[in-house]
C-alpha cells in the first residue's frame, strides 16, 4: 500500500573496469555515489546458483538494506512461456527461490510471485519451476486474473491509462527479477522490457513503438532493484525460443537499484553496446538511470 501510494502520488570482490559503453565510460565509483551495480559471475564447476545470488545482495550492503521487516515483497520474474529453464525463456529458478528466500531472512512479512504470463499459467507455473519454488518457500504466486487488473494513469509520453497488476504496485518493495534473452522486435528483452508482464490490456498495443512502451512501463512501477538472471541467456529465436541451439551459458547475474545501468550491462553480453538498444538509449534519455557507470558504485563477485 505504501508503494501505491508514491506511485499514485568463498567470495571475491573487486571492481569493475573495462566495460565497452560506446563512449559512455566505465570506472570504479567511491561510496559518495548514490547508486550501484553489482556482477556475479560463477566460475567454479558445479557453482551454487542460490550462493551467487547471495553473494551479489551481500555485496550492495545485504538484503536489509532494500527490505525492512514487515514488508510485501513482489517478485516479478519472467515467467511467461511454459518453457523448461534450460531453454532460457524464463527466469532460472533457483534466483528466484534465492532472492525469496533472502527476502524473508530480511523480515519480509509476505513475498509474491507475479507476472501476467502469455501461455496459461498454471502450465507456466508447472514448466517454468516457479510453482515448485512457491511451494518450497511458502511464497504467494499470484494467477493472473482479470479481477487483479485495475485501470491506472501512467503518466507516460506514449501510454495514458492502461491495466496494471494491482498486487505489484501494492507491494512495499518490487524486486524485479527478468531473464536477459534475444526479441524479434526490441533486440533484447531484460529489465525494462519484464513489466510489460506486468500489466493487462492487448500486448500487440504495447508493441507499437515498443521502445517508447517500454520506457513508460518503466518509469511507472521503478522497482526497488533489478536483478537480471543471465546464468544461461537466449541469443536467437526470442523471446520464446524452444532450442537448446538458442541458448548460451553466461553464469551471470547483474544486481543494480538503476535498471537503466543493469539492462545497459546486460546488453553487452549479447555484443551489443548499450547505446544500440532503444529503450536502454530512451530511458536514458527520460531520466531513468544512467549507462555511465562512473556515477555507480561498481562490484564484482566471483564465485
Amino acid at each position: 500500500m505504501k508503494r501505491l501510494l508514491r506511485i499514485s502520488g568463498g567470495l571475491a570482490v573487486s571492481a569493475f573496469s573495462g566495460w565497452p559503453l560506446n563512449g559512455l565510460g566505465s570506472a570504479w565509483a567511491g561510496s559518495e555515489k548514490t547508486g550501484f551495480i553489482v556482477e556475479g559471475l560463477g566460475q567454479e564447476k558445479g557453482y551454487s546458483v542460490k550462493e551467487l545470488t547471495r553473494s551479489v545482495f551481500e555485496a550492495a550492503g545485504g538484503i536489509t538494506r532494500f527490505v525492512s521487516r514487515g514488508d510485501v515483497v513482489v517478485i516479478k520474474p519472467n515467467i511467461s512461456w511454459a518453457r523448461r529453464p534450460d531453454l532460457a525463456a524464463t527466469t532460472n529458478p533457483e534466483v528466484l527461490e534465492g532472492v525469496i528466500e533472502l527476502c524473508y531472512e530480511a523480515g519480509a512479512k509476505k513475498v509474491r510471485i507475479a507476472d501476467n504470463t502469455i501461455n496459461d499459467a498454471r502450465r507456466c507455473f508447472a514448466i517454468t519451476g516457479a510453482g515448485m519454488v512457491a511451494k518450497k518457500t511458502n511464497a504467494d504466486l499470484v494467477y493472473p486474473r482479470s479481477s487483479l487488473m485495475k485501470r491506472m494513469k501512467l503518466h507516460g509520453h506514449r501510454l495514458d491509462v492502461w491495466p496494471v497488476f494491482i498486487p505489484i504496485v501494492e507491494a512495499d518493495k518490487v524486486i524485479n527479477l527478468p531473464i536477459a534473452k534475444h526479441h524479434a522486435t526490441s533486440t533484447l528483452t531484460l529489465g525494462m522490457k519484464n513489466w510489460i508482464g506486468a500489466v493487462g490490456g492487448r500486448r500487440s498495443a504495447l508493441h507499437q513503438d515498443i521502445h517508447q512502451s517500454i520506457v513508460d512501463l518503466a518509469q511507472f512501477f521503478n522497482p526497488t532493484l533489478t536483478l537480471i538472471d543471465a546464468t544461461r541467456i537466449m541469443i536467437k529465436n526470442g523471446p520464446s525460443g524452444g532450442r537448446l541451439s538458442d541458448v548460451a551459458i553466461k553464469n551471470t547475474l547483474i544486481l543494480s537499484d538503476d535498471q537503466i545501468a543493469a539492462d545497459a550491462r546486460a546488453s553487452i553480453l549479447f555484443g551489443h553496446s548499450p547505446g544500440e538498444i532503444g529503450f536502454i538509449r530512451l530511458g536514458q534519455r527520460w531520466g531513468l538511470g544512467t549507462c555511465d557507470f562512473q556515477q555507480l558504485d561498481q562490484r564484482k563477485v566471483t564465485l
